[in-house]
């Protein structure tokens, strides 16, 4: 029988993948994982204003995600620089005004490791509640906003012609991120969870025959990935943020093989 806390790392992991594969689908679909990144880095400067007002730094993480998600979104109406030259200065600039704050309270306990990597072997009951009741609430928009934002992701023009708002969809796809990323963040850390939210979709692509059956491949072989890396860090005694992420990257090699002899078969 698995220890008490390899129980809640592996539910933690599986119920965080549930919402990272179908949400992975659109930024694969969208090529948005440098906005992904973005939101990401911004999670350490949410920390450091959490930590600074004495608040939730789940809370902090994810209402700073949605300025960023806010800002890029005006940012981008003014089109006054390109949008990677956008994203790369608040990616990085969040990230440095973060650290710089954190600097300023040496005594404060910041375990920056697993910020940056995840510690999912330390998810509490507490913090295993906030996944499945947030990944359930957020897994509820997603379906809400799912034909609506396909339809922006495959032409933005016929969504406007369709009477539907492609940059609302975009606005509120990029708050549902901040939220799956806030939960995340304990998980596999700040500098993985975009290889989480991205490797199983791209995983899942070429063996779908529909958005939906992608979105629900891109799930099952992300919470695969979680408990072949659970059991590989348990083996082996590795980091197991890393180490969930190694083991998608590795279905993912193995779906590439798979399609490669079956085109050389053809």
């Amino acid at each position: 029988m698995l220890d008490d806390f390899l129980v809640r790392a592996l539910l933690a992991g599986i119920g965080l993948a549930a919402v990272t594969g179908p949400a992975g689908c659109f930024i694969v679909w969208r090529r948005l994982a440098y906005f992904g990144e973005t939101i990401a880095h911004s999670a350490l400067l949410g920390v450091a204003l959490a930590i600074l007002i004495d608040f939730d730094l789940t809370i902090g993480i994810f209402a700073t995600a949605c300025v960023i998600v806010l800002a890029m979104s005006w940012l981008e109406r003014q089109d006054t620089l390109p949008t990677d030259t956008l994203l790369g200065l608040l990616a990085h600039g969040g990230l440095a005004v973060g650290l710089v704050i954190l600097s300023f309270f040496p005594n404060m306990r910041v375990d920056l490791q697993a910020l940056l990597f995840g510690d999912i072997l330390a998810v509490s009951r507490v913090d295993l509640a906030v996944i499945w009741i947030g990944g359930a609430l957020a897994l509820g928009v997603l379906c809400l906003i799912w034909r609506p934002l396909l339809a922006a992701t495959v032409s933005p023009d016929l969504a406007k012609v369709a009477g539907m708002k492609p940059e609302r969809e975009r606005l509120i796809f990029g708050i549902f991120l901040a939220g799956v990323i806030a939960a995340a963040i304990k998980v596999v850390g700040v500098l993985l969870i975009v290889a989480l939210l991205v490797i199983p979709a791209a995983a899942a692509r070429r063996f779908a025959s529909s958005p939906e059956r992608m979105a629900v491949g891109a799930a099952a072989t992300g919470m695969v990935a979680v408990a072949g890396g659970l059991l590989a860090s348990a083996n082996f005694d590795t980091p197991s943020g890393p180490s969930i992420v190694v083991v998608a990257l590795a279905l993912f090699v193995l779906t590439r093989v798979r399609l490669t002899r079956a085109s050389g078969n053809q």
